[in-house]
C-alpha cells in the first residue's frame, strides 16, 4: 500500500488522481486536440518602419542579383539616373530631362515596393524571433553531481549528457528528457497556450524544452543538446529567416522568370535596329520602360515574400517548419500515416476492469495484475495499481526489493517482474503472452481469445496477465478517439488524401478504432519497421507521404516521410527526425499544414498568372505609343485611347509599380484555399487571376492616364 500512497503524492493540476484522466483544467496531449487557433497577427508600425528602411538596404546589387528580374530593373533604374543627369549620354535623345526623371522615380519605387514586400514578410518573422529571445534568458540550473548533490551553474554551461534537477517555479534551462519525476509544465512561452501540460519520466511525454517553467512537483532531466543547439535556438533562427532556403519549386520559377526576362531583353534589343530601319527614334528611357513593363516584375517582386509568408502562416498555427520545402511538400501530400496512441486516441489508456479466465477468481486476477504493474511507471501501469487498490488489494515495497524489472519492448510486447524466488510475472499483448506461455509448456485457457475479442470489439485494448506458465486473465484498457477526427479525415478524403492508421493493437481493436475515427485503412500489430515499410510502399507508387508521431519508435518513419510532423509533447528523438514540429501536439494540425502548403502553391501560381496576364494590357498601352507617330496604322491597337505616347508609357509604368504594394496583402495572407479537385481549382484561379490579370491593367492604366492628362503632367 505504501507504493500506492507514494504515487498519490504526485498530484498534478489537470489530471484526476483517481482515474488519471483529464479534468479540463489542463491542456496538452492528454486533454484532447487543440483547435487550430490562428493568433491574430498585426503588422505594427515598428515592423513597417523597419521594412521601409530595409527596402533601401536591399538595393545593394549584391542582394538584388539573387532576384534576376528585379536586378534587371535595378540596372535600368541606374541607367535612367544617368540619363537624368545627361539625357544625351549614350545616344541623342528627344526626351526631356523631366521625362527621364519621371521614369527613374517610377522604376525606383518599383524596386522599393518589391523590396518592401520581402522586408515586411521578414519583419514579421524577426518580431516573433525577438519574442522568443526574451524567453531565452540566461537561467541558472541545479547540476546534479556524481555524489548526488546539486551545484548551481549557468544554463549556458550545460552540455549534452548533464543531469539537472528542476523544481516548481523554476525555468527549465535547456532541452532534455525527464529521467525522474512527474510535473506540470507551463509551455506558454513556446506554444502560447496558458494551461500547463503533464510531463513524466518514461514513455512518449518525457521531452522538455528550454525556456518552459515547472509549475508543480519536480523533475530530473538529462540534457540533450549542447549550447546554441537547443530547440529554442533553432526556432529563433528559423522564424527570423536566417536559414531560409529557396524551395525547388521556387528555384524552378525563378529560373523561368529569368528566362522570360532574357527573352524580352533580346526582343527589346532587336527593336532598336527595326526602329532605325523605319526611321523611328526610340529613347533609351522608353526602351527601359517597355522592358520593365513586359518582364514579370510583379511576381518577381513578390516571389520571395510569398515563400517567407508561407512559412510564417505555418508558425501562426503553432507549427515550426524546418524548411520551406516541407511546407511546399505538405501541399502535394497524397497519403497521411498516423500513429494511433496519442494521435488518433487520447493515449491515456486506463484499466477499467480485470477479467479472469475460467478457473481463476476475480481476486486472483486482480492480485496478478497488481503484481505485474507495481514497477510499471507508465500511466497504464499506474492505473492498474490504482484500480487494484480500489478493489482492496495492497502491496508492500519490501516484498519486491530484490525483483528484477522487465521493461516493455516493441519486440517482446511484454513487461513484468522476475521475483527473487524465480517466479516470472508478465503482462502484455495477448498473442505475446500466449507465445510466452507456450514456450514454457503452459496451457492456453479456452476462453482467453473470446475475452480478448470482446474487449477489442468494444474498442478497448486487452492485456493478458500470466504468472510462470499460467494465464490469469485480461486487463481491459479503455482508450478514447479524439472528437472531431472523423470530420477532419473526411475533409482530407475530399482533398484526395488517403489516411492510414498504424497501431500495435490487434486487428480487431485496430478495425474498431479505424471505423470510429474514419480513417481509410489501418495497419495492426505494427512494429517501427512496419511504419517505414508502409511509407516506402506509398513512395514507390509515386506518392508523397506525411506522418505524425511522438515516440522514439516513430523517429525512423518521421525521417523517411516527405513531411514528418512531430508532436512537441513527444520525445526529442521524434522532434529531431521530423521536418515539422507541432507546438500544440495536435495531430489533426497536419490538415491545416496541408491547407497552408496548398495555399502557398496556389498563391504563387495565381500571382504568376496575374503577373504574366498584365503584360497583355501593357503591350497594348506602350507599343502603339512608341510607333504611332511613324506608323499611324497602329492607332487600331490603341484601344484604350490614351492621351499621348508619353502618358501611355508613364501610365503603364506607374501601374506596374503600384500593383506590387497592392498585391502585398494577398502575398502575405495567401489566396484562400478551398477543398476541391485540382481541375476545378485550376479553372477557378485561371478565371480570377488570369482573366482578371488582363482586365485590371486596362482599367488601371486608363485611370492613371486620365489623372496624368487631367493634371497636365504630360
Amino acid at each position: 500500500m505504501a507504493a500506492i500512497e507514494r504515487k498519490k503524492e504526485h498530484r498534478v493540476e489537470g489530471i484526476d488522481q483517481e482515474t488519471f484522466k483529464p479534468t479540463g483544467k489542463g491542456v496538452g496531449k492528454d486533454s484532447g486536440p487543440q483547435h487550430h487557433r490562428q493568433p491574430k497577427r498585426t503588422i505594427s508600425g515598428d515592423i513597417v518602419r523597419q521594412a521601409s528602411l530595409d527596402a533601401f538596404k536591399k538595393l545593394n546589387p549584391v542582394v538584388m542579383i539573387k532576384n534576376p528580374v528585379m536586378f534587371i530593373v535595378e540596372i535600368g533604374t541606374f541607367i535612367t539616373l544617368l540619363l537624368c543627369i545627361n539625357p544625351d549620354l549614350f545616344v541623342a535623345s528627344e526626351a526631356g530631362r523631366g521625362y527621364n526623371i519621371a521614369v527613374f522615380l517610377i522604376l525606383l519605387f518599383t524596386l522599393l515596393f518589391a523590396n518592401f514586400a520581402e522586408a515586411l514578410a521578414e519583419g514579421r518573422g524577426r518580431a516573433q524571433a525577438d519574442t522568443l529571445r526574451k524567453t531565452k534568458s540566461d537561467t541558472t540550473a541545479k547540476l546534479v553531481q556524481k555524489d548526488g548533490t546539486t551545484k548551481q551553474v549557468s544554463g549556458a554551461q550545460l552540455k549534452k549528457g548533464d543531469i539537472v534537477r528542476v523544481e516548481a517555479g523554476e525555468l527549465i534551462p535547456t532541452d532534455g528528457e525527464i529521467i525522474e519525476g512527474l510535473a506540470s509544465i507551463d509551455e506558454s512561452a513556446i506554444t502560447g497556450e496558458s494551461a500547463p501540460v503533464i510531463k513524466e519520466a518514461g514513455g512518449d511525454f518525457s521531452s522538455v524544452t528550454g525556456g518552459t517553467r515547472v509549475t508543480s512537483d519536480y523533475i530530473v532531466i538529462r540534457v540533450q543538446t549542447d549550447p546554441g543547439e537547443s530547440f529554442l535556438d533553432r526556432m529563433i533562427s528559423l522564424v527570423e529567416g536566417a536559414q531560409r532556403q529557396k524551395t525547388p519549386n521556387e528555384i524552378a520559377l525563378t529560373t523561368l522568370l529569368a528566362v522570360l526576362t532574357l527573352i524580352f531583353l533580346i526582343v527589346i534589343l532587336t527593336m532598336v535596329p527595326m526602329a532605325n530601319y523605319l526611321g523611328i527614334q526610340l529613347d533609351l528611357a522608353t526602351l527601359i520602360a517597355l522592358l520593365v513593363c513586359l518582364i514579370p516584375t510583379t511576381i518577381g517582386g513578390l516571389l520571395s515574400a510569398i515563400g517567407i509568408a508561407g512559412m510564417d502562416r505555418v508558425t501562426q498555427f503553432n507549427v515550426l517548419a524546418m524548411s520551406g520545402k516541407a511546407v511546399e511538400a505538405a501541399g502535394d501530400i497524397d497519403t497521411l500515416i498516423l500513429d494511433k496512441t496519442g494521435t488518433i486516441t487520447y493515449g491515456n489508456r486506463m484499466a477499467s476492469e480485470f477479467v479472469p479466465v475460467q478457473g481463476v477468481t476475480v481476486q486472483e486476477m486482480t492480485r496478478a495484475a497488481l503484481q505485474a504493474s507495481v514497477r510499471d511507471e507508465t500511466p497504464e501501469g499506474r492505473s492498474v495499481v490504482e484500480l487494484a487498490g480500489k478493489q482492496g488489494e495492497s502491496w508492500m515495497e519490501q516484498e519486491y526489493a530484490g525483483a528484477e524489472n522487465v521493461e516493455f519492448t516493441a519486440e517482446t510486447r511484454m513487461s513484468g517482474l522476475n521475483l527473487g524466488s524465480g517466479t516470472q510475472i508478465r503482462k502484455g499483448a495477448v498473442d505475446a503472452i500466449k507465445r510466452h506461455i507456450v514456450s514454457r509448456s503452459g496451457r492456453i485457457p479456452a476462453d482467453l481469445d473470446d475475452i480478448a475479442n470482446r474487449i477489442a470489439k468494444a474498442g478497448g485494448t486487452p492485456l493478458a496477465v500470466a504468472i510462470d506458465d499460467r494465464i490469469y486473465g485480461v486487463i481491459y484498457l479503455k482508450d478514447t478517439v479524439k472528437p472531431g477526427l472523423k470530420e477532419k479525415f473526411a475533409e482530407m478524403r475530399s482533398m484526395g488524401i488517403k489516411t492510414i492508421m498504424c497501431t500495435g493493437d490487434n486487428p480487431l481493436t485496430a478495425a474498431t478504432i479505424a471505423l470510429e475515427a474514419g480513417v481509410d485503412d489501418f495497419i495492426a500489430e505494427a512494429k517501427p519497421e512496419d511504419k517505414i515499410t508502409a511509407i516506402k510502399k506509398e513512395q514507390q507508387a509515386g506518392k508523397l507521404v506525411a506522418m505524425t508521431g511522438d515516440g522514439t519508435n516513430d523517429a525512423p518513419a518521421l525521417a523517411q516521410a516527405d513531411v514528418g510532423l512531430a508532436m512537441n509533447s513527444g520525445t526529442m528523438a521524434a522532434k529531431e527526425a521530423a521536418n515539422m514540429i507541432d507546438l500544440d501536439s495536435d495531430p489533426t494540425k497536419l490538415l491545416s499544414v496541408v491547407s497552408i502548403g496548398k495555399q502557398l502553391l496556389i498563391t504563387r501560381g495565381a500571382l504568376t498568372t496575374f503577373s504574366i496576364s498584365n503584360d497583355i494590357a501593357k503591350y497594348f498601352a506602350i507599343i502603339p505609343a512608341m510607333f504611332i507617330v511613324a506608323m499611324p496604322q497602329l492607332q487600331a491597337l490603341n484601344i484604350m485611347n490614351l492621351a499621348s505616347p508619353q502618358s501611355a508609357i508613364l501610365s503603364a509604368l506607374i501601374f506596374n509599380a503600384i500593383i506590387i504594394p497592392l498585391l502585398i496583402p494577398i502575398a502575405m495572407k495567401g489566396v484562400k484555399y478551398r477543398a476541391m479537385s485540382a481541375e476545378r481549382l485550376l479553372g477557378r484561379n485561371v478565371l480570377i487571376y488570369g482573366v482578371g490579370g488582363v482586365i485590371v491593367p486596362f482599367i488601371g492604366i486608363k485611370l492613371i492616364d486620365l489623372i496624368l492628362s487631367g493634371l497636365h503632367l504630360v
